[in-house]
This record gives C-alpha cells, structure tokens and sequence, in this order.
C-alpha cells in the first residue's frame, strides 16, 4: 500500500513540476495557433513571459531565425521577452513560429501574416452571427474565408491594468462552431476585406452589451474631458479587455457603441476623439510602435431605434460620434472612418428594435469607407453626400452636396413635409441649440444632380438661424432617407448648419 501511495505521490510532483516548467516559459495568451501576426515593414511584435532574467530567446518561422532578445523586467512586476518579427513577402503562410531558451521550446502552428483588426463596443457590435437571418449560409461559407482568423476575449472588468488574460475564445479558423457566437459587424467586415485583398484578416474581438465609453477608457483619456464625473465602473473594461491586447501589433480598430452614452452627447464628443487618441497612442508605444501612432480607426453611426419621431437622444449622439462635424474623417478625428446605419431600422427585431439584423449592409458600407480610409484607395466614392455649401435667396435655401463633385439621388421621401419631413429649419434671431423645440419643416421645392432647394417661407419675417437634415431617432423606413448617391446608394448623414457661426 505504502509503495502505491508513494509511485502516487511521486506522480503527483512529476505532473506539478511539468506545470511549473511550463509556466516558466511561454507565450503570451494571445499568442496561438492559427493567429494573424500583422504584416508589413514595421514588424509584428511577438512577446511572452519567462522565470529566467537575462535568458535569450531565439525566435524563428518555418525553422529560420527571425529575432531574438533577452527577458527583462516588464513594467508589471515580472519578467517578459519580446521581439519584433518582419515579414515583407507576399508569403503570408501559413508559418511555425518557435520561440526557444534555455528553459523549453515552444511552437506555433499555422501562423498567418495580414491584418489585424480589433472589434470593440457595446451590444451591437456584440451582435453574433447567430442572430443573422442566413446565419447558416454565412457558416457554409465560411471555409471560403479560410485565411481570416477570429479571437474574442471574455469579459473581464479590473480595476487595475492586465498584462495578459486568457481568451474566450482562441485564435481559430472560422467553422460554424468558433462564428456561432461572434460579432457579426466584426466577421462581416473582415471577410469583405479578405475578398478585396486576398490576404489573411486577424479579427480581435472585445465588446460587452451595455457599456459606456467611460468603461473602454483610460484614466488618462477620461482626463481630456474635464466634465467627465469620475464614477465607479470607469476603465474596467480598458484595464481588463484591452489592455491584454496592446502588445499585440494591429493594423486598425472599428467601434460600435454609443447607445448607453445618449444622455451626454455633449460629453461624447469629446469622449469619443480622446478614446481614440489614447487608443492609437498606447497601441502604439506597448507594441514598440509597430503599431502605427496614427492607425485607421473606423466607427458605424448609431442605427435607427425605436419607431418614433424623437430628435433627442440617438440624433444628437450621432453628430457628436463626428466630434460635431457631421462627417469623418475631420480636424478632431483624423484617419476616422464611419458606416451611416440611420436608414436600416429593424423594428420587428427579436432582439430588440436597438438591435437591427441588417449587418451585413454596415459591415458592407464600414468595409467600403475602410477602402477609402484605411487602405488610400483613389478615386473611390466611400461615403454619402455631405453639404458644402448653403445659399440663401429669400424664401429659399440652396444646399449643395460635395462642391457638386457627387451626383445625389432623392427617394419617393424626399418631399414629404410635416412631422416626418427630414429637412428641418430654425427660424431665431438666436443661435438654435438642436435641443430647441420650434424647428419647422422645410420642403423639398425642386433639386438636380448636386443640390436640394427648400422653402423656408414657415420663418416668415423672421431669420433663418439653422437648418438640419434626418434629426430624428429613426428618420425614416428601410433604405428610405431622402438623399443618396446616385452612384453609391450611400446614404447622406445626419447634418445640422448655423447660420450664425
């Protein structure tokens, strides 16, 4: 009996010293088979953590050494190797990525290089492919997208900073069972991208339902708002979802959320520009600024809600999603892209009006700006009309689109007048704050291939001080706003205009 319990014990400590060698020498969570390292000329961080201070790790693809370096002390405590690994070629791989020391040899397989994008937000972008209407067509399809990689971290509130946390779901090839649960928007996205270039896409999802900014932030952007009240719930989700990932080199983000931030658009416009520069600069200098200081961040307009005519709330959270210039990218979003959703409601919803199933027309339109954006494509018509110029003529008011470089089409809409009309006007010798309840509808009169005209005559004597355009929570019915692109069907964004400067 002795003897047994003694070969058990002696089991025991051999299984219990493996565990201990193999924690003294790894890599970091995010690091897997079948991931996307980003490729390119700035190189692709690849770091994990070891027990071993001075030790050199020597990092190698495909049986040939790439990098290597020592372990340091990390700024959290402990010890960490980190290199960074340059892939130029069109050999995207797949690849063996070893890491080897003195304490172990560690590899990954099937290891792609494209680009990575992070997916981030509330409850929309949390929105899984099982909730689409052809979810099993998009399974089905899904082994013609091979090349792009999907990872999701779980949620996880701290706080304080994490280095590293294990992920809710690993680096996987897309099946049915590793989409099932995943961001559509994210995936949607990712496989129009995989389709345009025809090199691996790495998605990185991290997203919880009903959260608000404050929670994706850091201490140090919430401190660019001063009027931001410190709460507990700040940061959380920025110390415990993203900060496990800004090692990791990335070639971009795109953002769904603002539903939960309505309240305060005031406070989301300056929210949102400083999220994302605190993002892009700590994405930056954690991955040893192979992440570029100035990557495309890409963000989908808030969609139609409810099926009511409100012009608080969801309107106003739109125009400060652009930092109150109406469209991106601009002066205080640079290298922002953006998916105009205002125009897709989804009424019947079976998850909820605030959660509409026409994903695949953001992902399509996010992908399409992302063209433009991101990926400097010329000549690409990426986004919808925008005004550029207002021309007033007594009664009349004169806006023209894209400088008249855009040929606009109206729909059957278009001139309805009354509580649904979308083109509204503010008639005030005052400055009209979009909270002011006397705008007055402002008919459709005539329009041609880059304009609209108005009748303004409801201000009578009165001056006109503002005009708006879609400032409702759901302005209109599927595909219905009255002004697109001729050429694009790309809807024109929600807008306001002072007179008064």
């Amino acid at each position: 009996m002795m003897a047994v319990m003694d070969k058990f014990i002696l089991i025991t400590v051999l299984i219990s010293l493996s565990h201990v060698c193999e924690s003294a020498f790894t890599f970091a969570s995010t690091y897997e088979d079948h991931m996307v390292l980003q490729k390119g000329p700035r190189g692709a961080v690849v770091w994990g953590k070891s027990t071993k201070l001075g030790d050199t790790v020597h990092v190698s693809l495909n049986g040939h050494e790439v990098a290597h370096a020592n372990v340091t002390h990390d700024e959290y405590g402990g010890l960490m190797w980190i290199v960074k690994v340059v892939m130029n070629t069109n050999n995207y791989g797949p690849y063996n990525l070893t890491a080897l020391s003195s304490l172990g040899e560690l590899t990954l397989h099937d290891v792609m290089f494209g680009d990575v994008w992070v997916c981030s937000g509330q409850s929309n972008m949390v929105f899984p492919l099982l909730w689409l209407v052809n979810a099993t067509e998009e399974y089905e399809d899904a082994s013609n997208y091979a090349n792009v990689r999907v990872f999701r971290e779980p949620f996880h509130q701290s706080n304080v900073s994490l280095e590293d946390y294990r992920p809710y779901l690993p680096w996987s090839r897309p099946t049915e069972h590793s989409l099932k649960s995943f961001s559509a928007v994210c995936w949607l996205f990712g496989k129009r991208l995989s389709s345009q270039f025809q090199y691996p896409i790495g998605l990185m999802e991290t997203n919880v339902g009903g959260t608000r900014i404050e929670s994706w932030s850091s201490p140090e952007a919430l401190s660019a708002c001063p009027s931001t009240r410190r709460v507990t719930g700040h940061s959380t989700l920025w110390n415990g979802m993203v900060t496990p990932l800004l090692r990791n080199t990335i070639y971009g983000a795109i953002w769904y959320q603002g539903e939960a931030n309505i309240h305060k658009p005031n406070l989301y416009s300056c929210q949102f520009p400083a999220m994302i520069a605190d993002w892009r600069h700590k994405f930056s200098a954690a991955s040893q600024h192979t992440t570029s200081p100035n990557f495309p961040f890409g963000f989908v307009q808030l969609a139609a809600n409810r099926n009511v005519s409100a012009t608080t709330g969801f309107p106003s959270l739109r125009w400060a999603q652009t930092a109150d210039y109406g469209t991106v990218p601009n002066a205080k979003m640079p290298n922002t892209f953006m998916a105009v959703a205002m125009d897709l409601p989804d009424f019947d919803s079976p998850h909820g009006n605030i959660h509409p199933r026409f994903k695949h027309d953001v992902a399509s339109r996010l992908a399409l700006s992302a063209l433009g954006v991101a990926y400097h494509q010329s000549g690409l018509e990426y986004q919808g009309p925008y005004p550029s110029d207002y021309h007033v003529t007594g009664h009349s008011l004169n806006i023209e689109y894209n400088h008249g470089r855009t040929p606009i089409r109206l729909t059957v809409n278009a001139t309805r007048t009354g509580v649904g009309a979308e083109f509204e006007v503010c008639c005030s010798v005052h400055h009209c704050p979009n909270t002011y309840r006397h705008w007055k509808s402002a008919p459709i009169t005539s329009h041609d291939v880059s304009s609209v005209t108005l009748d303004t005559s409801t201000c009578g004597n009165v001056a006109l001080s503002a005009v708006r355009y879609a400032w409702r929570e759901s302005p209109c019915e599927f595909k219905q706003c009255a002004v697109y692109g001729r050429d694009t069907d790309l809807p024109a964004p929600t807008f306001y205009h002072s007179f008064h400067g």
